[in-house]
C-alpha cells in the first residue's frame, strides 16, 4: 500500500485535509488493481464454488475502491473545481473499465452461475436469497452472457456513456456559474424582500461589482421569479434558467443529450431488451414501461382538469391585477405567490423568522429523536472538505453508536445546484464486526446575512426534512452486506423514507418542536400552522401536471427508439404536448439541463416521484391513525423499512409494514384531487 497516499491507509473518516487533488488518479489506480488481485483470488481458488468463497467474497471485495471513489465523486458534486472535472474524465472510463472486467470476467461468472443454479438446495436466509439474484442478475443483465465481440461493444458504449453525462453535468454548473445579472437601479427590484436585497447585495460586494447580483443557484433565482415585480426582468432570468446548455457554443448540451440516449437505446437491444427503459424498469417495483404509462396516465387524467382550472384562474387573478394578457412562464411564481397571498394571507416572508436554519436541523433531530430514539451531538473533530460542513455522532438511546452524519446547507461556485443525500462508508456486517455508515447531506439554502441569520423558506424547510428521510434511511440501516444496505433499493422505493417525513412539516404538533421566532423565541402562532395546512394543496394540480411532464418526457427519451430524434427541441415539445399550461419559449429546452437523467441515476425513473408519493401518502395515513409520534408505528417502519435496506422485495417489505398493497387514493386524496 502507499504510503504517502492518503487514500491508500485504512481510515475511518474520509482524511479530506490530508487530501490533495494529485493524489486522486493514483489511488483510484492503486485501488482498482488491489480489488483486482480480490477477484483473482475469487477465481482462482481450486475449492468449489458456494455462497461463501464467491457471493460473499465478491459482495466484500474493492472495498478501499469504493471509499476512494464515494469520496471523490462526492467531492465532484459538492466542492469541485477544473482540476477535480478534469481528473473525473479521466477516471470515469477507467472505473467503467474494471466495472466491465468484472461483469465479463468469463472465470468469475462461471462461479457464480455455479452457485445461483443450486439456490434451491441451499438453505439461504432471505437476505442471502437476494443477495445471490442480485449477484448473478449484475452478470447476465450487463453482458455476461452475450458473445466476445459483443461483449466488446458494450465496453466500449459504458465507457463513452461515462464520459459523457460527466460533460454533460460539468457544462450544466458551468452555465449555471458563469450567468450573472446586476442591477444598478433600485426600482428595478421592487417587491423583493430586504433579506434577498441584502443577499444579493453581498454577492455583488464579494464580485466588486455595484449594486445586487443574482444568479441561476436557487437560492438567488427563486425569490427573484416570485417576487421582483418588473416583468422583463423576470423574463431575462427566466431565459436564463431555462436555456442553460441551449445555446448552440461550447457548453451546448444537445448533441450530448442524443448521443447518451442513442447509446443507452443501443445498449439495451444489445442485452435483448426493447428499450433503455425496458432494460431499467425490469429492476423496478413498476416493471415495466407499459405499467409506468399507465400510472403516469391514471394520474395525468385526475390531475389534468384540476391543473387547467388552476391555470385559468392564475391567469384570470393576473389579468385582472396587472392586465396581463397571456400568462407566461415567467409569471409562474410570481402570481401564484400573489395569490396565494390574497387567498391565505400566507407569504414566505411572513414564514420565515420561524424557519432559522439551526432551528429547523435541531427539529429534524428531536423528530428523529421521538420516533426512532436517535440522539445527534455535534462534533468539531471530525476532517471536513469545507468549512461549511457540520458533522454530528448519532447514537440511539442506550448511547450506542449509530452513524456519522454530515451536513452541508449553503451554496458556493464549486457545488451543483439541488439537494441530495449520499455517503462516505457503508453499513455491513463482516467477521461479527458491525461497522456503521457514514452519511452526509448536501443543500443549497440561503446563507446567513451581516444582519440575520439563515432563514429557510418553507420549501427549503421540506427539502431540509426530504433529504433527512434519505439520511435515516442510511443511518439506521441494519444489514450484513453494503450493497442491500441503507438506500440501496429500488430506485422507485428510495423516495419513500424521504418524501414520508417531509408530512411532519405540516404538523402543529412537530412544527411546535422548532418553529420559533429566530428573535423572540415565540412559537409559530396557530393560525399560521392552519394556513400552511390549509395551503398545502394550493396549485397541487400543476404541481402534479409538472411532476408528469418530467416522468413523460424521461420515457419519450428511454421508452422508444430515439435514433432518428435530431431536433432536442421539437422531440420535447412533442413530449410536454399533454401536459401544455403555458405557452412555449423557443429560446427555452428542459433536456439540455435535466441532470436526473442525464447525469444522475433517474433515467427511465423519474415517474418514481410520484410513485413514492403514493406509498408516502399510505405510510402517513397509517402514522396518522396511531398518532404522528406513535413509537409502535416508528418502530415498525424501522425494522421492516428502514432498517432492511434492499434485503427483500419493496413490496413485500411494504405489505409486511402496512398489512396490504398501497393505494392511492390516499395520494389524491391528500392533494385534494379525489374527495374525501
Amino acid at each position: 500500500m502507499n504510503n504517502s497516499n492518503p487514500l491508500l491507509q485504512d481510515f475511518e473518516y474520509a482524511p479530506f485535509s490530508a487530501i490533495k487533488n494529485e493524489h486522486f488518479k493514483p489511488a483510484i489506480t492503486e485501488a482498482i488493481e488491489m480489488a483486482r488481485r480480490e477477484i483473482e483470488a475469487i477465481t482462482k481458488t481450486e475449492d468449489k464454488p458456494d455462497f461463501k468463497n464467491t457471493i460473499e467474497a465478491l459482495e466484500f471485495s474493492g472495498k478501499q475502491l469504493d471509499r476512494v471513489t464515494s469520496i471523490f465523486f462526492n467531492l465532484n458534486s459538492a466542492e469541485t473545481n477544473k482540476e477535480i472535472q478534469e481528473i473525473a474524465q479521466e477516471v470515469s472510463p477507467l472505473l467503467s473499465e474494471f466495472r466491465n472486467d468484472i461483469i465479463l470476467n468469463k472465470a468469475l461468472f462461471e462461479r457464480v452461475k455455479a452457485v445461483y443454479n443450486q439456490k434451491d438446495k441451499l438453505e439461504l436466509s432471505a437476505e442471502q436469497q437476494t443477495l445471490l439474484d442480485k449477484k448473478y442478475k449484475a452478470f447476465a443483465r450487463n453482458g455476461a452472457n452475450l458473445p466476445v465481440e459483443k461483449q466488446e461493444e458494450l465496453r466500449k458504449i459504458d465507457k463513452q456513456l461515462s464520459s459523457l453525462s460527466l460533460k454533460f453535468g460539468e457544462n450544466v454548473l458551468a452555465e449555471t456559474n458563469k450567468f450573472e445579472l446586476q442591477i444598478t437601479r433600485e426600482e428595478d427590484l421592487k417587491g423583493l424582500p430586504e433579506s434577498f436585497m441584502e443577499e444579493a447585495s453581498s454577492v455583488a460586494q464579494s464580485r466588486g461589482k455595484e449594486g445586487w447580483i443574482f444568479t441561476l443557484e436557487y437560492p438567488s433565482f427563486l425569490p427573484f421569479m416570485k417576487y421582483v415585480e418588473n416583468r422583463e426582468l423576470r423574463k431575462k432570468m427566466a431565459l436564463a434558467f431555462g436555456s442553460k446548455a441551449f445555446h448552440g457554443d461550447e457548453l451546448d448540451n444537445r448533441e450530448n443529450v442524443l448521443q447518451i440516449v442513442r447509446l443507452r437505446y443501443k445498449r439495451a437491444q444489445l442485452l435483448g431488451f426493447k428499450t433503455h427503459a425496458h432494460f431499467v424498469l425490469e429492476e423496478r417495483m413498476a416493471e415495466t414501461p407499459e405499467k409506468v404509462n399507465d400510472f403516469l396516465e391514471e394520474l395525468l387524467e385526475k390531475a389534468k382538469p384540476a391543473a387547467q382550472e388552476e391555470f385559468n384562474e392564475l391567469e384570470n387573478f393576473a389579468k385582472e391585477l396587472d392586465n396581463i394578457d397571456r400568462l407566461e412562464k415567467w409569471d409562474a411564481a410570481f402570481y401564484s405567490e400573489k395569490l396565494k397571498q390574497k387567498r391565505f394571507n400566507l407569504d414566505d416572508e411572513k414564514l420565515k423568522p420561524y424557519f432559522k436554519l439551526e432551528n429547523v436541523i435541531d427539529g429534524v433531530f428531536e423528530i428523529a429523536g421521538r420516533l426512532y430514539g436517535l440522539k445527534f451531538d455535534e462534533v468539531t473533530d471530525i476532517d471536513i472538505y469545507h468549512p461549511d460542513v457540520k458533522t454530528y455522532q448519532v447514537s440511539d438511546e442506550e448511547g450506542k453508536p449509530i452513524a456519522l452524519f454530515y451536513a452541508d446547507f449553503h451554496p458556493r461556485p464549486g457545488k451543483r445546484d439541488g439537494a441530495w443525500m449520499t455517503g462516505y462508508k457503508s453499513q455491513y456486517i463482516k467477521d461479527g464486526k458491525q461497522e456503521r455508515p457514514h452519511i452526509s447531506i448536501v443543500c443549497n439554502f440561503t446563507k446567513p446575512s451581516k444582519t440575520r441569520p439563515s432563514l429557510l423558506t418553507f420549501n427549503e424547510v421540506t427539502t431540509l426534512f426530504h433529504e433527512f428521510g434519505h439520511a435515516l434511511h442510511g443511518m439506521l440501516a441494519d444489514t450484513i452486506y453494503p450493497s442491500l444496505s441503507g438506500a440501496n433499493v429500488y430506485w422507485d422505493f428510495v423516495e419513500l423514507p424521504s418524501q414520508v417525513l417531509e408530512n411532519w412539516c405540516y404538523e402543529k404538533e412537530a412544527l411546535e418542536l422548532f418553529a420559533k421566532h429566530y428573535e423572540t423565541g415565540e412559537i409559530i402562532p396557530m393560525e399560521l400552522v392552519q394556513k400552511i395546512k390549509e395551503s398545502a394543496n394550493f396549485h397541487e394540480g400543476m404541481a402534479t401536471l409538472r411532476q408528469l411532464s418530467f416522468g413523460l418526457l424521461d420515457l419519450s427519451w428511454h421508452g422508444i427508439d430515439p435514433t432518428d430524434i435530431t431536433d432536442v427541441k421539437a422531440h420535447e415539445d412533442k413530449a410536454f404536448e399533454p401536459t401544455k399550461l403555458y405557452p412555449d419559449v423557443p429560446e427555452n429546452c428542459m433536456s439540455t439541463a435535466f441532470s436526473h437523467i442525464f447525469q444522475g441515476g433517474y433515467s427511465a425513473g423519474y415517474y418514481s416521484y410520484k410513485w413514492a408519493e403514493v406509498l408516502d401518502a399510505d405510510t402517513f395515513e397509517f402514522f396518522q391513525e396511531h398518532g404522528i409520534f406513535s413509537r409502535e408505528v416508528a418502530n415498525k417502519f424501522k425494522s421492516v423499512i428502514l432498517s432492511r435496506g434492499g434485503t427483500e422485495h419493496p413490496m413485500t417489505l411494504y405489505k409486511r409494514f402496512r398489512g396490504k398493497e398501497p393505494s392511492p387514493d390516499a395520494l389524491l386524496k391528500r392533494a385534494g384531487l379525489l374527495k374525501k
